[in-house]
């Protein structure tokens, strides 16, 4: 059956401790998804030794509550039903998700419960991950790709929580207090900082009696506030880390919009033209013009209160500084006016992501639950499309007049480079 995104809207219910309840009924669906949101991340981390405490805590949480004593208890249970669980955490949010189908709901839901109000934080099991997160640390110095995006958030955002790993660093993880991590597990995971969203083959009703059976008696508390940011220091506008790798990986960046900017559809339309896609203009330039590079793309991040764009290539590194200039050429012939061709693919692109992403039940209880637990406005599928949609060539060129600045470019490269001035190649008049 075909999706309509008219009737993705959420139906909304606070209980009484302060837990907030969306439920997005899908009648075409035959799976349930529960996506459980918690107020907690690396902005709610203030200090470098409390970097990673909120990652820490979400590995912790698989490890063993009071009537699921093992880790293997919790994998099994899933299994056992067929459906999957995983959880993340970013910079704003951690969130724990399962996706079933209907008749398991139940089931998955008591675990997620479970694990969030009734993990045993073990000492053993701590010390036990603590191991794994240090390897987890280990495989992104392994990675160039990630590297690289973590040296750019650094000088985007240098001394915030928001410009470090959410990971945390070797020294903090390996450093983390066993007892800092139960405390913040205490104080953060409460009702009141907390989003259950469910989507699928479910009703509203249905869904308040379960998840009030589930949390209702989950008592509140006062859970700390996110670290805002601010504009100064900025970090060095190069930054090189020099490493014996194949490539060159290149990473160009500025700050951008928060999340509340409604020039933010105008931007994500503009970085599908420049970078997103096979016929964006970096990929046609850099790629299939000259040759520079076989991996190029652009991409935006958005923040409360601050945000991203970036551009990423791997490259040869005899070429690093060709491919800089070409970058900065194309974001220099940016700040003309878009062709209307352009904008309208870039719009049927967005349009069509859109409406791919609604015929998953993990997708839209993601979409809906981010939002509540950011406290961002609830739009549907259909009100985001109706603003994209609405950009004009105007719109495009004034975004790229506020976000692409001449000393606004910041560029990180991972690889074997060689000292060659980049100065003088990022720059809009390149």
């Amino acid at each position: 059956m075909a999706t309509d995104a008219s009737l993705l809207a959420p139906v909304a219910h606070t209980l009484s401790n302060g837990l907030r309840l969306l439920v997005t009924p899908m009648p075409y669906a035959r799976s349930v998804s529960i996506s459980v949101y918690i107020a907690a991340g690396s902005r709610y981390e203030p200090t470098e030794e409390e970097a990673g405490l909120s990652h820490f805590l979400e590995h912790l949480c698989f490890k063993g509550t009071s009537r699921r004593p093992r880790p293997l208890d919790i994998s099994m249970e899933l299994d056992a039903i067929g459906g999957n669980i995983n959880a993340a955490t970013n910079r704003e949010l951690t969130v724990y998700y399962a996706k079933v189908t209907p008749e398991h709901l139940e089931q998955a839901t008591d675990v997620v419960a479970d694990m969030l109000r009734n993990s045993l934080l073990a000492d053993s099991e701590i010390e036990r991950e603590r191991g794994v997160i240090l390897e987890e640390l280990a495989a992104v110095e392994d990675s160039p790709t990630e590297q690289v995006g973590v040296l750019l958030d650094r000088q985007l955002w240098p001394g915030q929580p928001h410009g470090r790993d959410v990971a945390g660093t070797d020294d903090s993880v390996a450093e983390m207090p066993n007892r800092r991590i139960v405390d913040y597990y205490h104080r953060q995971y409460v009702p009141n900082a907390t989003v259950v969203s469910l989507a699928g083959a479910i009703s509203p009703e249905a869904a308040l009696d379960l998840v009030q059976r589930r949390f209702g008696d989950w008592a509140p508390g006062v859970p700390v506030d996110w670290v805002r940011h601010h504009d100064l220091p900025r970090g060095p506008r190069i930054d090189l880390l020099e490493k014996d790798t194949e490539q060159a990986h290149v990473a160009v960046g500025m700050r951008a919009l928060h999340s509340s900017d409604d020039d933010r559809y105008a931007l994500d339309l503009l970085s599908i033209i420049l970078g997103e896609g096979m016929s964006s203009r970096l990929f046609s330039r850099l790629r299939e013009e000259l040759g520079l590079c076989y991996d190029i793309h652009s991409y935006m991040s958005t923040l409360l209160d601050t945000g991203m764009f970036g551009i990423y290539a791997g490259v040869d590194p005899a070429r690093a500084k060709e491919t800089v200039r070409e970058i900065s050429r194309e974001l220099a012939s940016a700040l003309h006016p878009i062709s209307a061709d352009e904008l309208a693919r870039a719009k049927a692109v967005s349009r069509s992501r859109t409406q791919l992403r609604l015929e998953d039940t993990r997708s839209v209880s993601a979409t809906f639950g981010s939002l509540a637990v950011l406290g961002l406005p609830l739009r549907t599928p259909e009100e985001a499309l109706a603003r994209s949609q609405a950009v004009a060539i105007d719109d495009v060129r004034r975004v790229a007049e506020r976000v692409i600045l001449e000393d606004a470019l910041q560029l990180a490269i991972v690889g074997p480079v060689n000292g060659d001035p980049l100065e003088a190649v990022l720059t809009l008049g390149a």
